[in-house]
């Protein structure tokens, strides 16, 4: 038996296993690339307007650093502009998430350990979860491509975007693969590699944004940018891609080979003795996810700053197209408000948007810690599931309104300092604080469903937070809605940033359904079974 017996056995059951996950991210890859197209039909129908939208980003680092880069006139270069910088983070964070399901994850369930029992060679799960990553990467890539080859973009520039798509997969993959082997657990797993991949993404966008272009080259997610589909088809920058998910996968098979089963290469932090802390669910809630809450306000707030300090190349006295005009008309603010503060407003209701996807991810925490039944330890304590599940709740919320203000705050304060506009902090602020009852209301939605159905809960969160920003003010416009839908909480939120007057009918609207939908989750998780 050599190191990849079984290998065949274990992708059939991988495959098995990501048939309810794997097609949605390559549908969700192939319909932001035609969304895309459709878009720029749309907006720009005439040459005319198209160079008046290639002008507009050209003189605008900031719009320049959104898509990558300069543009140039032409549909196909035009919508993998704008896609491009989405497809290629999503096709790494798809390939992410899978080798760690199928390696660290399946060592921490005990899964592995089980299937080792019969004849599975010692690398054939780290092989498997490299194919079937490898295998999604390349549908991810070849089915946008033939889709744009359908609808009439030339074939060489789409195939070159689709193999820029694959290539970043196949980077990440590797990525994975390394970090399954340094860490002892998936969770630390997924954030060695979602932590490379959000520096790849930084990377990009500051040489970009700052005209530093050797910064794309430190980047993955820049050499996928380099390839510049239907312009310049730099397919050698693929072999840089290829070179490095080699080199890479070839250093997670040889750490593979140096550690034991369940163990990670980097050792595992000691806790302190005692924990005089701990005084209940709220401060245990608070020392369990503290970790995240700090990524998180590192994370969102870097690019608070960096949006506040690139907001100011938007250059305010430029008549924008009109189909730009358009787009910011629908945000809302009073009449005569600026290009500038309705930009300001959309850029505060992106991070909103992002925001709301904390209170997602902790409610799916509390789904975690009770099917790996350390919940269920802290019930033979005076701790009842609901003052557990309460002080969650109460860190949760919290922390949303600290991202929020952090945001905010970092946004309009580098943006007002630089524009030598001060009092713009406060109404920045007070807007980026305003959209969070409409986050809150998110996290009510998701612990309403994992109070009443746990084993769905995690697929209606991931739905609830998707549909709302797919139908929201910001993707809306891609498709047509110009204002976005009202079935989704961020479009009830009044533009006071640029100057509308605050109305608290729907934040109490918002709050008053959130308690009715805590209250309704918490009372189901009392009644139900536990674990």
């Amino acid at each position: 038996m050599n190191a990849t017996t079984g290998t065949g056995r274990l992708v059939k059951l991988a495959l098995r296993r990501e048939k309810t996950l794997a097609p949605w991210w390559i549908l969700l890859l192939c319909t932001m690339a035609l969304v895309m197209v459709g878009y720029i039909e749309r907006t720009m129908p005439t040459p005319e307007a198209m160079a008046a939208y290639v002008e507009l980003i050209n003189r605008s680092a900031f719009l320049r650093s959104l898509g990558g880069s300069f543009v140039v006139p032409g549909l196909g270069f035009m919508a993998s502009w704008r896609s491009g910088g989405f497809l290629y983070v999503i096709n790494g964070l798809a390939a992410v998430l899978i080798v760690v399901r199928h390696t660290r994850a399946d060592e921490d369930s005990g899964r592995a350990e089980l299937l080792r029992a019969g004849r599975i060679g010692r690398s054939a799960a780290l092989t498997t979860a490299l194919l079937v990553a490898g295998g999604v990467s390349l549908a991810g890539g070849v089915l946008p491509a033939l889709a744009l080859v359908a609808t009439g973009l030339d074939p060489a520039g789409s195939i070159a975007y689709g193999a820029a798509i694959t290539a970043a997969g196949w980077v990440f993959a590797a990525v994975a693969a390394v970090s399954a082997q340094l860490a002892r657990t998936a969770r630390t797993a997924r954030a060695i590699g979602l932590t490379v991949l959000g520096v790849a993404y930084l990377l990009r966008y500051a040489g970009d944004a700052t005209g530093q272009y050797w910064m794309k080259y430190l980047s993955p997610i820049g050499w996928s940018h380099l390839v510049v589909p239907y312009w310049g088809d730099h397919w050698g920058m693929l072999a840089v891609s290829l070179t490095a998910a080699v080199v890479l996968s070839a250093l997670a098979y040889r750490l593979a080979g140096s550690r034991d089963l369940g163990e990670g290469l980097i050792p595992e932090r000691l806790g302190h003795a005692r924990a005089p802390g701990l005084r209940g669910p709220i401060s245990l809630s608070w020392r369990l996810n503290r970790g995240l809450l700090i990524k998180w306000a590192a994370a969102t707030g870097g690019f608070a700053a960096a949006a506040g300090l690139l907001t100011n190349l938007l250059t305010p006295g430029a008549t924008p197209p009109s189909f730009a005009l358009q787009l910011v008309e629908g945000f809302g603010g009073k009449p005569g408000a600026t290009y500038l503060d309705n930009g300001l407003w959309a850029i505060t209701l992106i991070f909103a948007y992002v925001i709301a996807l904390y209170p997602v991810l902790m409610i799916q925490r509390l789904r975690a810690e009770e099917t790996s039944s350390r919940a269920e330890a802290l019930q033979a304590t005076p701790v009842t599931r609901l003052r557990w599940a309460a002080g969650h709740l109460v860190v949760t919320g919290l922390g949303t309104a600290a991202l929020s203000a952090v945001t905010g705050l970092l946004f309009g304060a580098v943006f007002s300092l630089i524009a030598g506009r001060p009092p713009d902090i406060l109404r920045v602020l007070a807007g980026a604080m305003g959209t969070v009852p409409a986050a809150w209301l998110i996290g009510a939605i998701c612990t309403f469903a994992y109070g009443l159905v746990p084993r769905a809960a995690v697929a209606i969160s991931w739905t609830t937070w998707i549909a709302t920003v797919v139908l929201g003010r910001i993707a809306g416009p891609l498709y047509g809605l110009w204002g976005g839908t009202p079935v989704e909480p961020f479009h009830y939120i009044p533009n006071t940033v640029a100057g509308a007057p605050f109305d608290p009918l729907p934040a109490t609207a918002m709050l008053t359904l959130s308690t009715l939908l805590l209250t309704g989750g918490l009372l189901a998780l009392r009644r139900r079974d536990f674990g």
